[in-house]
């Protein structure tokens, strides 16, 4: 989304905060709070939430780009920066994860709240989040050993089947829908779909099967790592 079109808008912004005392960090703080303010946009019922949580998705993403590219032009690089704006995706995804559980539980309804909903959508929260954690602990395993930062073609299966497996699920990108900007977009479609069906149906739908895809992924990511040669 930032390749596509994110970049466009925000090297438009950077313009008015270049010559001010803004600093990169205070911008990634900033751009946590729009992320972790999606869960909270998206208990408002009806379409409305799922735009609002939308926007708040998509402020992070422009402070995102905004952050980075303000630390180049000051050339104000920083360890705590980095780590703060890894920080702030893990706090996205999982904020518009479990948005959307407690949105499709119903919270403001006349019935019953039903928690089944906000248990899965917590649930593909943690799987957002360990996939993430997975790919990171690469790197700290790697350094607490020793080791040189991993290579791209550690990346490559050792096994042939792996291998194919790897490309057809990189190919298909299915897991970048528990991510917060792809989630966000998905959790738009399914709140028209309801607002023309009536109910909450899809909106349930597609939380049991974001569940289901953080789960597989997170075990399936844990598996390629494992059979790659990242750990060695």
């Amino acid at each position: 989304m930032g390749r596509l079109y994110m970049r466009e808008v925000s090297l438009r912004v950077d313009r008015y905060l270049v010559n001010t005392r803004v600093t990169p960090n205070q911008l990634t703080y900033l751009m946590t709070v729009c992320g972790v303010l999606a869960a909270p946009a998206l208990l408002v019922p009806g379409i409305a939430g799922a735009l609002l949580g939308v926007l708040m998705v998509q402020l992070y993403l422009l402070l995102d780009c905004v952050d980075g590219e303000i630390a180049r032009w000051k050339k104000q690089y920083s360890l705590g920066g980095v780590y703060l704006d890894r920080v702030g995706a893990y706090l996205t995804d999982a904020a518009v994860l479990v948005g959307l559980g407690l949105r499709a539980a119903d919270l403001w309804g006349s019935g019953r709240i039903d928690w089944l909903w906000a248990f899965l959508g917590t649930l593909a929260a943690l799987g957002a989040i360990l996939i993430k954690a997975e790919t990171d602990l690469v790197g700290v395993a790697r350094h607490q050993t020793g080791r040189p930062p991993v290579q791209e073609a550690a990346a490559e299966m050792r096994s042939s089947g792996m291998a194919l497996a790897r490309r057809a699920a990189a190919a298909l990108k299915f897991h970048r829908l528990v991510l917060g900007i792809e989630a966000s977009l998905l959790i738009l479609v399914l709140a028209i779909a309801d607002a023309a069906r009536g109910d909450l149906f899809f909106t349930r739908l597609g939380t049991a099967v974001l569940a289901g895809i953080a789960l597989v992924q997170t075990v399936l990511h844990l598996v390629s790592i494992l059979a790659s040669s990242r750990l060695r």
